[in-house]
C-alpha cells in the first residue's frame, strides 16, 4: 500500500498563489506518476494535473493551463503543485493521486486540503 499525506490549502483572496506538496510513503517503489485533482462543491471530481516518474512528462487540464504548475521529487516521493493566479472557481477540495506502475489509473488518494477563494 502508498499513503499520501497532503500539506497546504487555505483560504486565499482571487488572483493569490498556493503551494500544495504531497509526501508517498509506504511502497512508493511501485508509483510510476502522481496527479493532483480537485472537487468544487456540488461537482465531480475533476482531474487538474499529472506527471510521471519516469521521464518527468507532465499533463494538464486545459483550465489550469498556464496557471498551475505540478512537479515532482522522485527521490524525496514527493509531488507539488503551485497554483498562480486563482480564480474563484478554483474553490474545492485539492487531492493528491498515485498510479501504479502498468496502471492506468490512480490508486492511491490523499486526504484532501480545501483551498476557499474570496473574490
Amino acid at each position: 500500500q502508498v499513503q499520501l499525506l497532503e500539506s497546504g490549502g487555505g483560504l486565499v483572496q482571487a488572483g493569490g498563489s498556493l503551494r500544495f506538496s504531497c509526501a508517498a510513503s509506504g511502497r512508493t517503489f511501485s508509483i510510476n506518476a502522481m496527479g493532483w485533482f480537485r472537487q468544487a462543491p456540488g461537482k465531480e471530481r475533476d482531474f487538474v494535473a499529472h506527471v510521471s516518474w519516469s521521464g518527468g512528462t507532465t499533463y494538464y487540464a486545459d483550465s489550469v493551463k498556464g496557471r498551475f504548475t505540478i512537479s515532482g521529487d522522485n527521490a524525496k516521493n514527493t509531488v507539488y503543485l503551485q497554483i498562480n493566479s486563482l480564480k474563484p472557481e478554483g474553490t474545492a477540495v485539492y487531492y493528491c493521486a498515485a498510479r501504479r506502475l502498468g496502471g492506468t489509473s490512480y490508486d492511491f488518494w490523499g486526504q484532501g486540503a480545501q483551498v476557499t477563494v474570496s473574490s
